[in-house]
């Protein structure tokens, strides 16, 4: 193969630089206050994740271990090595489907277990400014690994879940940004990260809990990265480059635009356009659960009125949520049949309505029965279902909802988003404590050293019962 050409070969450094040199005042008002809301609505979906079985399995691992820095395991009493808690914590925040979407895809459930992982090994006050802008860039870097990659359908379509391939990259620039790297050394750690890059959608056809530990895995990856190329370890300087063994040849060979990687630096945020999740599901199933709870009106929760559902929707969303399977939280939280079945028998998607006794109630299969999925292949992989709703009377309405709740041009209320993060916080902390977190954090800009924010997450989860 040729050598790469000056462009592929400063890539990497080019990232690099803007990730460590980027002032802490950088951030437009309306990105700190967005990125305010993620951080709070991630820490929201860990906490409750601290009781999910996937979560446990992850702690009872850490707590064999050891290393660097001191990290609490949130919504418990447990203290990790930083690594291991950014692991645990990442798992957790993914663990109920209810972290946010639109990033590397899961962004929050990868940056932030890695950003708090990093607080804990340094000594410095860092201040909320300085948290922030760490935050944001981690889910810019992430985001734009993905789009290099040629984008969410291309990438994922070829069955790498850019949760994880694309997210250790964020968590990377993320907590070596929090651990004061200069751009070298913000390369090198870029470099690791491309080589801790991993994981594969094949969960899909098992209902297999792996997906839980991608997000555990890319967070650690990206601290780990970090950790190495602050100690001197260099990585690979041509990440990027067309050379043999360089990550678009690896990852993808024929749909990389390597432009995408560098295009509006510094004014595209790319937190900007992620997505905070109202419902307890895939993203994908999304605007199928707006349009069946449009639709379904005064019958919702009388699943005898229906006669029948027919959905209309792209192969890959088919592909990817087609699925009937609902013996486990995971595979039911994949299934749009499900979804759709959850709203008519139990009148919403939340995550109440996953739970074990709801996903058996014998009315699910019976509307789920009802349900047919139309595989249009006119449409794009990325197109909203359409739901048709035929009632026992005879009534048919149909509805195409393109943009779901929760998507930046559709957000749910700052009253939502509150009352969905004491809800799920509440699961693993008393409800003083939760408020003082969501005040905390609804203010971080304004702190001085955001360290202390950790005793802020600590809970009896282990006290509690699991969720599964």
């Amino acid at each position: 193969m040729n050598g790469p050409n000056v462009l592929e070969r400063s890539l990497s450094l080019r990232l690099a630089t803007f990730v460590a040199d980027t002032r802490d005042d950088a951030l437009p008002a309306d990105v700190v206050d967005k990125a305010k809301r993620h951080v709070l609505d991630t820490l929201g979906a860990a906490l409750a994740g601290a009781v999910a079985t996937e979560t446990r399995a992850a702690l009872d691992i850490a707590r064999a271990g050891g290393g660097h820095g001191a990290s609490s395991a949130w919504g418990t009493a447990t203290t990790l090595g930083a690594r291991d808690a950014a692991f645990v914590n990442g798992v957790a925040a993914h663990a109920f489907e209810l972290d946010d979407s639109g990033g590397c895809d899961h962004s929050g459930a990868v940056v932030l277990p890695a950003a708090f992982a990093a607080l804990a090994c340094t000594t410095r006050p860092v201040s909320g400014r300085e948290f922030l802008l760490a935050v944001v860039l981690g889910y810019d870097v992430g985001r734009r690994v993905l789009e290099a990659c040629g984008g969410y359908s291309a990438h994922n379509g070829r069955g790498w879940h850019s949760t994880m391939t694309c997210g250790v990259f964020g968590a990377a620039a993320t907590a070596a940004r929090l651990l004061g790297l200069d751009a070298q050394r913000t390369a090198a750690a870029i470099g690791h990260a491309g080589s801790f890059s991993g994981g594969l959608w094949n969960f899909i056809h098992d209902a297999s809990q792996t997906k839980r530990m991608h997000t555990g895995r890319a967070a650690e990856g990206g601290l780990l990265a970090a950790l190495l190329a602050e100690r001197g370890v260099t990585g690979p300087s041509q990440l990027f480059a067309d050379v043999w063994g360089g990550f678009f040849n690896a990852f993808a060979p024929e749909t990389s635009e390597p432009d995408a990687l560098l295009a509006g630096l510094g004014d595209a945020w790319k937190i900007m356009r992620c997505s905070i999740k109202p419902h307890a599901s895939c993203r994908s199933t999304h605007a199928a659960v707006d349009a069946t709870l449009a639709l379904a009106g005064d019958a919702r929760g009388t699943p005898e009125r229906v006669q029948s559902v027919r959905v209309r929707l792209s192969a890959f969303v088919d592909g990817m949520c087609g699925g009937r399977d609902v013996s486990r939280l995971a595979s039911a939280q994949m299934s749009l049949p499900y979804a759709i079945a959850s709203v008519l028998v139990h009148g919403d998607a939340s995550l109440g309505a996953y739970l074990d006794a709801r996903r058996h109630d014998p009315r699910i299969a019976e509307v789920m029965a009802r349900i047919a999925l139309d595989v249009d292949p006119s449409m794009s992989d990325l197109d909203e279902p359409e739901v048709t709703l035929t009632l026992t009377n005879g009534d048919t309405r149909a509805a195409q909802v393109q943009v779901p709740l929760g998507d930046p041009h559709n957000p749910v209320s700052d009253a939502a988003l509150l009352d969905k993060y004491r809800q799920l916080a509440g699961i693993a902390i008393d409800a003083a404590q939760a408020d003082a977190l969501a005040d905390a954090v609804l203010r971080i800009d304004a702190l001085p050293d955001v360290r202390g924010l950790e005793r802020l997450l600590a809970g009896d989860a282990d006290g509690r019962a699991l969720l599964r």
